[in-house]
């Protein structure tokens, strides 16, 4: 097994959002701290998680079921006090395929201006690598007090109409699919029938950096702040002090890229566009680039 190199040696903007494994096997009883669990694969968690860890089901408890949106204040409210969290709760997300899903729920908890929240480096795949248990047992905790502010979205949220401005006055993007989907080789993503478009191919002016680059495979942790300004900056020529939109296909994988480029490189102006491809390569008038 490969050791990535220690959290605070790696030089991240904020590297007190990250934890590790063995950070996380202190304070799996403690009761300021609540573990989140949230997946790409909506069963996994039932197979085997962290001890004392809670699920978080992106799609029934973090989205509106009718209108094409988050849930609100008092339904997101009620979800994390069911799941133990108070006000002074410390909230911390990991999940499958490199924490894609945790990140996204972490970026959807920002919206709503929970900010005692941080993410387990390397998810449940350096968990797993470190030879820590999982168990099946799913935790009844007791019900949490904590308050939940109205959301605000502007900050780190941008919309199709702020997105065609942002491409009007040549603002940069970062398209964060594969790219095979940057290019318009794939409409449809495999088991995912709602991720379809009807065109293919990218916003224009978007750069290509597929988000699965952040991540050293070998450790499933982040990569250092240096390899990280190399991607973006050394190899796309971006600038951390102008407004950054991202986007993939649902929000999802781009919400892991607004996270590095947020707290790991210290970016201000990072705005994740979740309506993104689905809603970008279906709309009517909406311009679009192929290689």
């Amino acid at each position: 097994m490969i050791n990535p190199p220690p959290i605070a040696s790696r030089g991240y903007a904020q590297p007190d959002v990250l934890v590790d494994c063995a950070w996380v096997a202190a304070h799996r009883n403690d009761p300021k701290v609540r573990l989140l669990e949230s997946n790409e694969d909506l069963l996994l968690y039932e197979t085997g998680h962290i001890p004392g860890a809670v699920k978080i089901d992106w799609v029934t408890d973090l989205n509106d079921a009718v209108v094409r949106d988050y849930v609100d204040r008092d339904q997101l409210q009620a979800l994390l006090r069911a799941r133990g969290i108070d006000d002074d709760t410390t909230i911390v997300f990991y999940g499958d395929k490199n924490n894609w899903w945790a990140c996204y729920a972490f970026w959807v908890f920002q919206l709503f201006g929970i900010r005692n929240c941080k993410l387990l480096d390397g998810g449940r795949a350096r968990w797993a690598d470190e030879g820590r248990p999982l168990v099946t047992d799913a935790p009844m905790p007791r019900a949490g007090n904590i308050t939940v502010g109205s959301r605000t979205d502007a900050p780190i949220r941008a919309f199709k109409d702020d997105v065609l401005a942002h491409v009007a006055a040549k603002g940069p993007l970062v398209d964060v699919r594969s790219p095979e989907e940057f290019r318009g080789e794939r409409l449809h993503m495999p088991d995912y029938p709602n991720e379809g478009a009807v065109r293919g191919g990218h916003i224009p002016g978007a750069r290509s950096v597929p988000w699965a680059k952040a991540v050293d495979p070998a450790t499933h942790s982040f990569r250092t702040a240096d390899e990280l300004r190399q991607l973006y900056v050394g190899e796309q020529g971006l600038a951390p002090g102008k407004e950054l939109v991202v986007y993939c296909r649902i929000g999802e994988r781009s919400s892991h890229s607004w996270f590095v480029l947020t707290y790991l490189l210290g970016w201000a102006n990072v705005r994740n566009y979740d309506g993104s491809w689905t809603e970008w390569g279906n709309a009517v008038r909406t311009p679009i680039e192929r290689p």
